[in-house]
């Protein structure tokens, strides 16, 4: 049953993605993760507290998230094949599909990829703000593209392939404790002196449940590129993330560019090495050709699917 579910999941994401008139009225069940991490941060990550104490109520909140998340979404699946029998199925592919953001993705780097294109820089930065954590007012045209790349490779993992992994090994459970447990270490999981301690838990519990989407969505990227296996063996391990290094490096060896390099956070610095061989300043036609390669291994990770509920 999984298959069919994630398949049909895929395809309903991709169709109509989540339409602008449903966030505003409703937001997005991230936004319900955001909401509750942020009251947790508020009242238990006080600097008045010792290392210790916020650690552990870092892990506090990523059980209560594992709790929350898992237990709404296996009623919701219990209730779906209650109320709707054989088409339950169904019913679950669209409490699914919001977790998929294929559609998101490419629609927020396009947009990144149309305004360079048309000589843009101010709405080309404003775009990719919107998608990195950087700061990007300073970036020049070729700094908003390797942005744009960067959060296109490390996305694939987190908004596709990672939580479609989890959907397929434990269902509607799985796929949504994975989303709140990648939402808490984008808002938490930092190395900065508020955060080290709080959001611990949060950091490494994603590393661990990356671990294996990671290495296979590289995989994808560099059989769907034609190449790049070298550069994903060499280079994934510069990054400091032990994960998103791989479809970061599979991206650049596909596409034969120089990725990362140091890169200003909130006005300080960070001298990251460089991920890949290439050195050309990469510009929106990089992009565009980043977008193909991402809807190649996008579908072929339907055909994957499809091919093993076809087999089941």
């Amino acid at each position: 049953m999984a298959e069919p579910v994630a398949l049909a999941a895929l395809m309903m994401e991709a169709a109509v993605g989540w339409p602008g008139a449903v966030y505003r009225r409703i937001g997005h069940p991230v936004g319900g993760f955001a909401a509750v991490i942020s009251g947790c941060e508020a009242r238990w990550n006080r600097p008045d507290r010792s290392f210790a104490t916020r650690r552990l109520a870092g892990v506090g909140v990523v059980l209560l998230l594992i709790v929350l998340a898992g237990g709404i979404a296996f009623g919701l699946q219990r209730l779906a094949f209650e109320a709707f029998g054989r088409w339950a199925w169904l019913a679950c592919a669209l409490l699914a599909a919001p977790g998929l953001a294929q559609r998101s993705l490419f629609d927020h780097v396009r947009a990144v990829q149309t305004a360079l294109a048309e000589g843009d820089l101010t709405g080309a930065r404003v775009a990719v703000g919107r998608i990195v954590g950087r700061d990007v007012a300073s970036l020049d045209a070729a700094g908003v593209a390797r942005a744009a790349i960067e959060s296109l490779a490390e996305s694939f993992c987190d908004g596709i392939a990672a939580p479609l992994f989890w959907l397929l090994l434990l269902g509607l459970p799985g796929l949504w404790v994975y989303k709140a447990i990648n939402t808490a270490d984008s808002l938490i999981g930092h190395r900065e002196p508020r955060w080290r301690a709080f959001g611990w838990a949060a950091a490494r519990t994603d590393d661990v449940l990356n671990l294996a989407p990671a290495r296979i969505a590289g995989a994808l990227l560099c059989v769907v590129g034609g190449g790049g296996w070298r550069t994903m063996w060499h280079d994934a391990g510069r990054h400091a993330s032990p994960n998103a290094g791989w479809t970061e490096a599979a991206v650049a060896g596909a596409l034969g560019l120089g990725l990362a390099g140091p890169v200003w956070y909130d006005g300080a610095l960070a001298d990251k090495p460089w991920i890949g061989a290439g050195r050309r300043d990469a510009d929106a036609r990089d992009i565009a050709r980043a977008l193909r390669l991402y809807v190649r291994a996008c579908l072929a990770l339907w055909l994957i699917v499809g091919g093993v509920a076809w087999l089941r």
